[in-house]
């Protein structure tokens, strides 16, 4: 007798049906489609959702079956819903039914300050996690503080990435910019703050902009101020440029003045060095630089100072000889010279060569003539 209850018990348990899966995961929040395709499902689970399934649960808030909570909204609007389920999607809620009035089997929440088209949107996804692209697009601003207010994180970043991927525009990136520091979206806003950067010109004339300004001056206040530092670093970017420009080819210059020196290039060279003319050359500031210094060798008023071309020309000099290693065995003009002045400067232009020579060699990096050497 007992075997044989035993055996009915077991057969009775088979007969029970299996109930249906949780529209989504309730170790990671994710809707259990997203966790399959992306491989993100539980060890040793399986988990999926039908469109059986959501259609089961989108009838069980459409019809309100046994629903034994009541949402009002603006406008005297009520959405039904049952406290298990967004008790369990939201523990924001779950405090507000805990508080809430109970009369009969109804139990009473308001949500207010948004319309009563997103909450029902809002309420909706805690079921099945679904939505219409209509109604994300009409109420993402409401989606998003709804989910940031009554903490429901995976709603949170849908929204965020909808914005990030096209609901966000120039009309209202201000407002979304206000809501995303609100809402504690650091990635969202910095986002739009950089598109109101990138277009200030045109932000600043919107509607959204006027009502920032009167509503949050500070921030106002803020964003202008973060825009004068990005020109100002924009500035910095292109003058560091600009300088490490001129740094090349001050080097470059430095590299074709000893190659002219030494092999002689095209027609110009060392009288002991035969060469060919008009010979390809490999340095760019080369051709340049021979006819400086063929201007510098003719000039009558060389003198620092007298001529704008010769003055160029002994600053070039005096750079090669802070740069040359052996002055003893260069065949650059008053290498040796310059060398023998360096001790007589004053400290201050000994430390604004040092600096220049500092800085070329810095941005040169790597590549230093054998020449070449610091001081």
């Amino acid at each position: 007798m007992t075997n044989m209850d035993g055996q009915s018990l077991h057969n009775a348990k088979k007969l029970v049906p299996v109930p249906p899966p949780l529209p989504r995961s309730a170790a990671t929040g994710y809707p259990c489609e997203y966790l399959v395709m992306n491989n993100l499902a539980p060890r040793g689970q399986s988990s999926c959702i039908s469109s059986a399934t959501r259609d089961l649960w989108e009838r069980l808030f459409n019809e309100g079956y046994k629903a034994d909570v009541r949402i009002n909204t603006d406008n005297g609007g009520i959405v039904y819903a049952h406290s298990s389920i967004i008790a369990v999607a939201s523990p924001v809620l779950r405090g507000m039914l805990k508080q809430a009035d109970r009369r009969n089997r109804w139990r009473s929440i308001s949500i207010f300050g948004v319309p009563h088209d997103a909450v029902r949107v809002f309420i909706r996804y805690l079921y099945s996690s679904c939505y219409e692209k209509e109604e994300m697009e009409e109420f993402v601003l409401h989606l998003l503080v709804l989910s940031h207010v009554y903490s429901v994180p995976h709603l949170k970043r849908l929204c965020e990435q909808k914005l990030e991927l096209g609901l966000l525009n120039i009309d209202n990136v201000v407002d979304v910019f206000q809501l995303a520091l609100l809402c504690d979206s650091p990635r969202l806003s910095l986002i739009c703050h950089r598109k109101i950067i990138k277009h200030f010109k045109t932000v600043s004339a919107s509607e959204g902009w006027k009502a920032m300004k009167l509503s949050h001056p500070i921030l106002e206040k803020e964003v202008l101020e973060s825009m004068i530092e990005e020109e100002n670093s924009k500035k910095e970017r292109v003058r560091k440029m600009n300088e490490r420009e001129i740094y090349l080819q001050l080097y470059d210059a430095m590299e074709a003045l000893v190659h002219i020196c030494r092999d002689g290039c095209r027609t110009i060279g060392p009288h002991d060095k035969a060469f060919k003319a008009n010979q390809p050359c490999r340095y760019a500031s080369c051709k340049g630089l021979e006819l400086l210094v063929r201007h510098f060798a003719g000039c009558k008023l060389r003198v620092p100072g007298g001529c704008a071309h010769c003055k160029r020309m002994w600053q070039l000099l005096e750079l090669h000889s802070r740069l040359c290693a052996d002055p003893d065995i260069c065949r650059v003009p008053l290498c040796r010279n310059f060398k023998q002045r360096i001790s007589k400067q004053s400290k201050k232009d000994e430390i604004r060569w040092k600096i220049l020579v500092e800085k070329i060699l810095r941005t040169r990096g790597i590549g230093i003539a054998s020449c070449f050497r610091r001081l």
